[in-house]
Formats: structure tokens, sequence, C-alpha cells
């Protein structure tokens, strides 16, 4: 009985061993979309904002939060890579399928897939955690490239939109890993 109790007060013990000098920084953020500071959403669309949790440049691939808001189009994109997403607020659905996503739902979009993502009149506002790994290519209705966003370009992004909002460019910074 004694050695249980033991045992129970050493698991309470944090690890205090050595650490690698090269492991970067953990990224923790408390509480990332409930009493928001809006300047930390980057406007995408004039249904949609950004917000980033991590962006990672050396495995090419961001998680950021997504909110959508409005009636219309958000875009018509595919990836040559998965993208996870959680629905964590509200819901949106992709013209080309058959559901919608609703708050508590899951997808996993296999590469190459192509879809046209559409804010719900009938949704005050959505929230969705996405982590994309590699590119989101914009194109039209018969799948023409227009555009693309890849960890890059969305680094860039935020940091000339936290310059515009008062937050600093290397605000951008906290999310690099």
């Amino acid at each position: 009985m004694l050695d249980k109790a033991a045992d129970q007060k050493e698991e309470l013990i944090p690890y205090r061993g050595p650490t690698s000098p090269y492991a970067l920084n953990e990224i923790f953020i408390q509480d990332a979309f409930a009493n928001d500071d809006e300047r930390l959403w980057m406007q995408m669309t004039p249904y949609s904002w950004s917000r980033p949790l991590c962006l990672n440049a050396s495995q090419g691939y961001w998680v950021h939060l997504s909110k959508f808001r409005g009636d219309g189009v958000v875009s018509c994109h595919r990836h040559p890579a998965p993208v996870h997403g959680f629905i964590i607020k509200g819901g949106w659905r992709y013209l080309e399928h058959d559901w919608v996503a609703t708050e508590g739902s899951y997808i996993f979009e296999p590469p190459g897939d192509i879809h046209t993502l559409v804010a719900l009149p009938e949704v005050e506002e959505s929230i969705t955690l996405f982590h994309n790994t590699g590119a989101l290519i914009y194109c039209d209705v018969d799948g023409n490239t227009k555009g693309y966003a890849d960890v890059f370009t969305r680094i860039d992004g935020y940091a000339k939109h936290f310059e515009k909002v008062g937050l600093g460019a290397d605000y951008v910074k906290n999310f690099i890993r």
C-alpha cells in the first residue's frame, strides 16, 4: 500500500532531466477564440477570417481558425496534400457534397479534392480549426488555377495584417516554428 502511494507522488513530479538545446518552444494559446481580440483575425474574403495558431515553415503546414460570417462563397479550391478540420461553432458546406459541416463535425480532405466552401445564411458565425499541409490552390469552377496560399504566403499576409492593426509585423513570429 505504501509503495503505491509513493509511486503516485512520484508521478506528480515534473520531468527534470536534460532537454535538447535545439528543441523549439511550444505554442500555447489560452482560449483561442473566446473573448477574442479581433486584431488577431485577418480578413480573407468578405465572408471569412483566419487566425493563426501554428505556422510551421520547416514542414510546410499551418494550423489556423477560420471564421465564416454571412451568406456566400468563401472559395473554390483544391489541396495537393491532406487537410483536417474540426467545426467548433456553427456550420458551413461544400457545394460539391451533400453533407453540411456542423458543430462537432470532423472532416478529412484528401489530396486532390476540389470543393467550394459556402457560408450558411442561417448561421450567424462559424469557427473551424483547420490543419493545412502544403498549399491551398484557388481555382475557378472549371479547375483552372487562380492563385494559391501556403505557409509562406500566410506568414507574409499575417505579418502585413498585424502591422496594419498595430500589433507589429514581428507579432507573426509568435506562431512560427
